[in-house]
């Protein structure tokens, strides 16, 4: 049978398009979709002619109270996923629910907590883990080649990273922090290759560049959240139309203390000129790095003979993939059908998007408190094993 499923937050333009073009139509039906935004609501039945007759709602509630309506993804702002995905639960509906899972470390237990007690199925969108260069990174790693992981590093260089400064994302009230918001995919690539989760961090990070342009929206002024991505859109001192009220670091770093004995660094710039992610795996019989990520030319270099020549021992190249985000939208919505369906347990564990996200937020919570180190609050040990058991008492 069909999975019935509902969407909210519907805008075609932003992360809801992916569901709308890559969901199998053999497997699931949109019964419901539901925005705050007429506009959104009447765009994405224009793009999706198929979905004129679906039903519509203005208030997230109403497509919960749906009996049609048998699961749902929820990808509005981050603010907002806790008191939606806890309602969803409640409602006995299955949940797909956009990264971060929350805000908040509480926001994440207390999801956790709800999809435990209702038995309601729930699944965090955390894309990376369907992203090739990730999955034969780890493909390496497992294999041994490179030995026992030891140490982690990742920098993050992103060009677009003035498109957080135009909306929601511009302020802690919102998101909490890009440490938190955008690098939660990093650290959750961390956590899962390295084979363990944070236990200890410690983080510094600052507002030094947008903060200092000066022809910014005016309140209430609706941004131009693709400008960010025009080539002209530089140098980022001379940017306008940034939010008039911003209060999260453009760059940030982060040292994590892994509960394996792995000790891992992650970096973060919002206003470079290029946009990469480099990992650097460092085991005991050796070194894997990236160069790229999922567009042409993108490969993995591995080192395992001693000395200081440039040329890796073992090159693996990549080749892009259908479908957005590296080709990893496709089999995410097909694995949380697979999950629904079959009970087939997806490669991301809300656990794991738990601990990414409580990394992220003592990571902040370090930074803004003079660079003490955080320890990560530890979730409870019967959450853990119903979540690992694929969310089966």
């Amino acid at each position: 049978m069909k999975v019935r499923f509902g969407v909210i937050g519907v805008d075609p333009t932003l992360r809801a398009g992916f569901v709308f073009r890559y969901f199998d139509r053999e497997a699931g039906e949109i019964t419901a979709l539901c925005d705050r935004d007429p506009a959104s609501l009447e765009a994405v039945k224009q793009a999706y002619p198929e979905l004129e007759k679906t039903r519509t709602y203005s208030d997230y509630r109403q497509l919960l109270a749906d009996p049609e309506v048998e699961a749902v993804f929820i990808l509005v702002r981050d603010q907002y996923h806790e008191e939606m995905a806890v309602a969803a639960l409640e409602a006995g509906k299955h949940v797909y629910l956009e990264k971060p899972m929350a805000i908040t470390i509480d926001g994440c237990d207390r999801i956790l907590e709800t999809a435990f007690r209702t038995g309601s199925k729930l699944m965090v969108g955390h894309n990376m883990r369907y992203m090739d260069f990730v999955l034969k990174m780890k493909e390496i790693i497992d294999s041994g080649i490179i030995g026992e992981i030891q140490s982690v590093w990742c920098r993050h260089f992103i060009s677009y990273g003035s498109c957080y400064f135009r909306h929601f994302c511009a302020e802690q009230k919102t998101c909490t922090g890009l440490l938190l918001q955008k690098g939660s995919h990093d650290i959750d690539v961390i956590h899962w290759l390295a084979g363990g989760y944070s236990k200890r961090v410690v983080a510094m990070g600052r507002l030094s560049v947008y903060n200092r342009t000066r022809d910014r929206l005016k309140p209430g002024e609706k941004p131009d959240r693709m400008a960010s991505f025009k080539s002209e859109c530089w140098p980022p001192l001379e940017l306008k139309g940034l939010s008039p009220v911003m209060d999260v670091e453009d760059h940030s770093m982060i040292l994590m203390q892994l509960d394996n004995g792995v000790q891992a660094s992650y970096e973060q710039c919002m206003y470079a000129p290029d946009t990469e992610r480099n990992y650097t795996f460092i085991g005991t019989r050796g070194r894997l790095e990236n160069i790229g990520e999922n567009q042409e030319g993108s490969c993995i270099h591995v080192w395992t003979q001693r000395g200081s020549r440039q040329k890796p021992d073992i090159v693996y190249c990549m080749h892009p993939k259908d479908g957005s985000h590296g080709g990893s939208d496709i089999p995410i919505v097909k694995a949380f059908f697979d999950f629904i369906r079959d009970g087939k347990q997806p490669a991301v564990s809300p656990v794991a998007a738990r601990n990414a996200v409580a990394a992220g937020v003592m990571g902040h919570r370090s930074m803004r408190n003079g660079n003490i180190p955080m320890d990560i609050p530890p979730l409870r040990e019967e959450l853990i094993r119903y979540f690992e058991n694929g969310q089966k008492k």
